[in-house]
């Protein structure tokens, strides 16, 4: 982001990064994270155990699904910023990794809106976006939603950006002239060549089960026929051979593969490039730092949800457009890196890359959570939700002014598409339905399981604040004066501004005024589903409790926990007898589990925001 004019939006995302890094202890730990981290840690432990057993550790369940690039990056982040915040608790220092990138994603957001809209325009729709309760509210307790938005946001924008690059400095044409420029017999060589690499990184790579079994059955035999040629070469060359199991032996074999496949990876990747380099000058241009940073963020988002090859789809869809055939170099070598990179950091991938990569597509896309949605007041089984699930949450979760502006958008986009007078509003048009109405579609038409509301679907809805922003524009322009155009922007605002104070720290929870807010939500539809409001129920406990006192949680008591004084006895109901003796007993609201557990007992206090309770502590045992 070069342009002057734009210095208040950086002016105003400073303010807002520091504004939020001093509310970040606020918020509550939310219900997945305990689980992210232990399958971040068995991550980080397969660096250690790949090398050095051939074994990358999972922990058994869906988590080994979800890339934990990010959660990686966040548990060692947090590690480094305890050293200078030592009295901060690991969960906070978290969440501020969570509100750093949700900020990577505003910048990335805005960037997007910038190549479409006009300064104030793309201005205006940055703040309508980071204003929404229900997304600011995420981007401090979200360990996996939020982050993907911003990365996805991210590989688009730098996906973009090269594009924008790459033309600028000729590199499309420089290449198609110097590869007129090559022999024909330099060509075949060169390609060849390539081609030959390419499959020994396929076999080594993407072959890794069958390889590693082929080593395995090699040295079977070689124990089962020791006379033959190939027993006979082993013995010779393993000393040990006879004094130990082959399974010694095979693992042995596999530490040593996974190690030279490394180095070979290493030397035969900067061959290759030193080699086009001299025989096509015009490659060094492919290799400039933004189709690297872009090939990165590409496999770093890949790496957090599998869905993220839609954000490179995109890129690679907008260069072919601007830029033809001649966009297919960079674009492989950009898919080439996101790759290397989504590999490198899921080592769940590490032992079956191409089968696993496929599961993972497959899980995910038929998520099987078994719980239940609260939808309109009625409990619904994740997959078999009503068609107006989704529809009816976007319209009620989002401010007022966002559907009118985004369909008012949407109207002048078309009008201008179909009329072909601003090429902008077409390439505007097709992202929105590339990048929002198609996805959403594909999702309805699946019947995919759904809960936690939309928070599953967050990377898709950017395009909606871009069609706000549209919308905008005219409106901006038209006010000329500074002071209308900051008027009709804090009316704009307003809404989602009063419900972040309001509702702080829980905006996530947020309804407008179409189902009657909160409070009008409240037991209609989903609240603090991930349960953050155990942090305030446990301070709440703490300050009341008599010395090792004996307390109930219901739900994740590991959030609970957290928060609790050292001293005090925390019982789970997945756990322990809810018949047992305890002294306090904290329960979510969700699933109405207030009102069926421990009906009879004495409520002391209740976490609650506009009118909606999301805690109730009951008094089990008398003072």
């Amino acid at each position: 982001m070069t342009r002057s004019r734009d210095w208040p939006f950086l002016l105003f995302l400073l303010v807002v990064t520091i504004a939020g890094l001093l509310v970040t202890r606020h918020y509550g730990e939310s219900w997945d994270e305990l689980l992210f981290y232990k399958y971040a840690d068995h991550a980080l432990e397969a660096y250690g155990t790949w090398w050095q057993s051939g074994e990358a550790p999972s922990v058994g369940n869906t988590y080994d699904y979800y890339g934990p690039a990010f959660v990686m990056g966040v548990t060692l982040l947090a590690r480094g910023l305890n050293v200078f915040l030592p009295g901060w608790l690991f969960s906070d220092l978290r969440h501020v990794v969570y509100f750093l990138t949700f900020q990577i994603g505003v910048l990335s957001f805005h960037a997007i809106a910038r190549r479409w809209l006009s300064g104030r325009a793309a201005f205006g729709a940055t703040l309508l976006l980071i204003t929404q309760p229900v997304i600011w509210g995420h981007a401090f307790i979200s360990p996996k939603d939020i982050p993907f938005m911003a990365f996805f946001l991210a590989s688009l924008a730098l996906g973009f950006k090269m594009g924008d690059v790459l033309a600028t400095n000729s590199t499309f044409e420089r290449l198609t002239q110097n590869w007129k420029n090559t022999s024909r017999r330099a060509k075949i060589t060169l390609l060849t060549v390539t081609l030959v690499w390419l499959l020994s990184l396929v076999i080594l790579f993407l072959t890794v089960s069958q390889v590693h079994g082929w080593l395995a059955n090699l040295i079977r035999g070689a124990y089962e026929n020791p006379q033959a040629l190939v027993g006979d070469l082993f013995f010779k060359a393993a000393s040990d051979a006879g004094k130990v199991s082959p399974e010694v032996y095979i693992q042995k074999a596999i530490v040593l593969l996974i190690r030279v496949k490394l180095v070979w990876l290493i030397l035969s990747t900067a061959a290759m490039i030193w080699w086009w380099r001299k025989a096509v000058p015009a490659v060094r241009g492919l290799l400039h730092p933004v189709v690297l940073l872009a090939g990165v963020t590409l496999g770093i988002a890949t790496s957090i949800r599998v869905l993220g090859p839609l954000a490179g789809l995109l890129v690679g869809l907008y260069l072919l457009a601007r830029q033809g055939k001649r966009a297919i170099p960079p674009l492989l070598i950009y898919a080439g890196i996101a790759f290397a990179v989504m590999y490198a950091s899921w080592p769940f991938l590490w032992p079956e890359p191409l089968p696993r990569l496929v599961e993972s597509l497959g899980v995910m896309r038929q998520y099987p959570w078994k719980g239940q949605a609260l939808f309109n007041g009625t409990f619904y089984d994740a997959d078999k939700l009503p068609l107006a699930y989704m529809p009816v949450l976007l319209a009620i979760q989002f401010t007022e002014p966002v559907w009118l502006l985004a369909l008012a958008g949407l109207v002048l986009s078309l009008w201008s598409a179909l009329k072909r007078r601003d090429r902008s509003r077409v390439e505007g048009s097709v992202l929105f339905v590339l990048w929002f109405v198609l996805p959403l579609a594909g999702l309805l038409a699946s019947r995919s399981p759904l809960y936690d509301n939309f928070r599953q679907i967050l990377f898709i809805l950017p395009p909606i604040f871009l069609m706000a922003g549209v919308a905008l524009q005219p409106i901006l322009e038209k006010a000329r004066k500074g002071l209308l155009q900051a008027v009709i922007l804090a009316a704009l605002l307003l809404p989602g501004l009063c419900a972040d104070v309001r509702l702080h720290p829980y905006q996530y929870i947020y309804y407008n005024s179409y189902v009657g807010g909160v409070e009008g939500a409240f037991r209609r539809f989903e609240l603090d589903y991930w349960c953050t409001s155990y942090r305030q129920a446990a301070d709440y406990v703490n300050r009341v409790a008599a010395p090792n006192a004996r307390v109930m949680v219901i739900g994740p008591n590991h959030i609970f926990e957290t928060y609790a004084r050292d001293d005090l006895s925390i019982f789970s109901d997945s756990e322990d007898d809810l018949m047992g003796n305890y002294d306090y007993a904290v329960i979510t609201t969700r699933y109405d589990l207030d009102l069926e557990t421990y009906a009879g007992a004495k409520i002391i206090s209740v976490i609650q925001k506009d009118g909606a309770a999301l805690t109730v502590i009951k008094q089990l045992a008398g003072p």
